[in-house]
């Protein structure tokens, strides 16, 4: 079992220090997703150290289908492939297998489904999920679950939830049965269960007080950001928060906007991650604690000043936003990089921010001053 102290509370907002087997995790934390064991727009792992990163996400249904989990477990598990000494999480797979796959069967054993690659039929259950993720031997491998998307009927959601509960036990028995064996490269693997429900506040509530009881190292929500109103998801996150163990890590998955985190950190929850930062990145939209900006705009064509005036990452300490704006224009991969190292180093400043502002009892202030202007447009 892995140790999380909670150093402080501010309200719901919480303080935290997460010690596992790869490194201490320092939280709130954002992790930054390489989905394929790589960050799209050319960022290596030297470069995710000098932008602050804690922890590496990546998903156990694209490596399993390339290069293939038993091909990085030969090498050594994924910290070793990619050369990377802090923590990763690995995704279950569950929201690819539901989002990607156009043919799918959902069965009491698991999920029947055809790669998006080629086609090829694929099953994954809570076993299987584990094995792969045991090969892949991240610092904390995710439970078997069903991503439903909002809205969804409501008895189909109490089934699903019902479902994933069951899986859930299964994964739990998998992983603890994986550990011990002698060929597992990382025998302290940990597992977070994920609270599912829609947007039905009983069915999350009665979901979380079931997995609470099973003693994990850490329980994410899930099956947020999926459809519902963002005013839904800080809903359901204010439902579920009391009920969730105040010693193990909160996960909010796949979320979000800088405004989101901000938000879902004043309603209690410790670790996030989304592929928006590097998303928006490639196509020109920059975070700032200015405000948002699209640095194709015409009106950067010719400025000399660099991204935000106030960030200190390695691409505004040596850049303009006018040559960025033209390597865009021009499709050079390097104008992506620049952008993705930017929006990576923005999202980790943040989240120092938000710890080092609950250290000093003010993070009730930070969330004033920030949660409208984050989301404001510095262009304007």
């Amino acid at each position: 079992m892995a140790k999380f102290t909670l150093l402080k509370t501010e309200g719901s907002a919480r303080r935290g220090v997460f010690e596992t087997v790869h490194g201490t995790i320092q939280t709130p934390v954002f992790m930054n997703v390489g989905t394929s064991a790589a960050i799209r727009g050319g960022v290596s792992t030297a470069d995710l150290y000098e932008l602050g990163c804690q922890v590496e996400l990546s998903n156990t249904y694209h490596l399993h289908i390339r290069p293939g989990d038993r091909l990085i477990h030969d090498m050594g598990g994924i910290r070793r492939f990619f050369n990377w000494d802090r923590p990763v999480l690995t995704d279950s797979g569950g929201f690819q297998v539901f989002s990607l796959a156009k043919l799918r069967k959902i069965t009491e054993e698991g999920v029947t489904f055809n790669s998006h690659i080629d086609g090829k039929r694929i099953f994954m259950g809570p076993e299987e999920s584990m094995a792969i993720q045991s090969n892949l031997a991240s610092t904390i491998a995710m439970a078997f679950d069903e991503c439903v998307a909002n809205p969804a009927e409501y008895r189909y959601a109490k089934a699903s939830c019902d479902r994933t509960y069951r899986w859930l036990v299964r994964c739990r028995a998998e992983l603890t049965r994986l550990n011990s064996l002698p060929e597992t490269i990382n025998k302290n693997q940990l597992l977070f269960g994920i609270n599912q429900g829609c947007t039905y506040e009983d069915l999350r509530i009665d979901h979380m007080k079931r997995i609470a009881e099973l003693d994990l190292d850490g329980y994410a929500i899930g099956g947020l950001a999926v459809g519902e109103t963002a005013e839904e998801m800080y809903a359901i996150i204010e439902a579920v928060e009391p009920h969730a163990p105040k010693d193990r890590p909160r996960y909010l998955m796949g979320v979000g906007t800088p405004q989101n985190i901000v938000e879902a950190v004043y309603r209690g929850v410790d670790f996030f991650d989304c592929v928006m930062p590097s998303r928006n990145a490639r196509h020109g939209n920059l975070f700032t604690w200015e405000g948002k900006l699209t640095i194709l705009n015409e009106r950067y064509k010719t400025d000399p000043n660099p991204i935000s005036p106030s960030c200190q990452c390695p691409t505004c300490r040596r850049y303009s936003r006018a040559y960025i704006r033209h390597l865009l224009k021009v499709n050079e991969m390097l104008g992506m990089r620049l952008c993705v190292l930017h929006n990576l180093y923005f999202y980790n400043e943040l989240m120092a921010k938000i710890r080092e502002a609950l250290d000093n009892g003010e993070y009730e202030a930070f969330y004033r001053r920030y949660v409208n202007l984050l989301a404001s447009r510095a262009d304007d």
